[in-house]
């Protein structure tokens, strides 16, 4: 087998990027316990309109479907404005590229 290597010089662009996925995850976490603050805060009188009761699980449930996508989209924009600052630190630098074929 013959080996054929290339080698080049070539200029790259570095910079860093926070992982999406970690900000919006805790932003679904924050959520959570937001919802589960507002469900321990509440009160759990009948209402003088209606005279109905909510259990806890009911309005911890409510809470969730708002808190859990307002912290999702929260992260989401947190990782984006970070994104956005992050490109100013960007940086160029020269690294080595080599292609090594062998064959057959």
């Amino acid at each position: 087998m013959a080996r054929n290597t290339e080698q080049e010089t070539v200029e790259a662009t570095i910079r860093p990027v926070p992982r999406y996925g970690v900000f919006m995850g805790v932003g679904v976490v924050v959520g959570l316990i937001a919802a589960a603050f507002l469900t321990w805060i509440g009160s759990y009188e009948p209402s003088a309109a209606l005279d109905v009761v909510y259990p806890a699980g009911q309005v911890f449930g409510f809470l969730l479907l708002w808190t859990v996508p307002i912290g999702l989209a929260l992260g989401g924009v947190v990782a984006l404005l970070l994104e956005r600052t992050s490109r100013k630190h960007a940086r160029t630098v020269r690294v080595s590229h080599e292609t090594v074929t062998t064959d057959d």
